[in-house]
């Protein structure tokens, strides 16, 4: 697979891998906490590095999940504290996070290979470097089959939970079946 194709490729399936949950995460309106865990992942994935000095480690995924994890629940215990309402809690939880992981980044890794731009943008052609190669050949980005498998179980989960999804997410007050 060229790897304009195989980039292509990968657009497309990390696309349809967003968009199946991101239809009711839109509709229940909690589209800015989705952002608030997508920037405060930066430090969990420092602090993995820190823990491993290596960038291949699982311990940076675990670290990412863990601070998108602290996100979620700092920013309902901050609603639920009656302190702040709506989406206040992720406009003041995400940035510090965010600022905590670049400060990490910038004065602690400089002399590592992690692209302070890639890390604040993303950057697709980057991902879609790491060719995996069968036989000699080809096959794509390796990402794009780690996409296709976040693909396969949003569709899975939607497949299972969908009537439920649907109930909660347009009528909040009605418990789900």
């Amino acid at each position: 697979m060229t790897f304009v194709a195989g980039t292509a490729l990968l657009a497309v399936v990390t696309a349809l891998a967003c968009a199946l949950p991101g239809v009711f995460v839109v509709l229940r309106k909690d589209s800015m906490l989705v952002d608030a865990i997508s920037h405060a992942v930066l430090p969990g994935i420092v602090v993995g590095y820190f823990l491993t000095r290596d960038l291949e480690s699982p311990l940076l995924i675990v670290g990412a999940a863990l601070a998108g994890l602290l996100v979620a629940v700092g920013s309902e215990w901050l609603c639920r504290t009656g302190l702040l309402t709506g989406d206040a809690p992720q406009g003041l939880v995400f940035p510090a996070l965010f600022s905590a992981g670049v400060i990490l980044v910038t004065t602690n890794f400089a002399n590592i290979h992690l692209d302070t731009h890639a890390v604040l943008v993303g950057d697709l052609n980057l991902a879609a470097w790491d060719q995996l190669t069968v036989g000699g050949v080809s096959i794509g980005p390796t990402y794009l089959y780690v996409m296709l498998a976040v693909l396969g179980f949003d569709c899975a989960f939607l497949a299972v939970s969908y009537s439920r999804l649907k109930v909660t997410t347009f009528d909040p007050q009605l418990p789900p079946p």
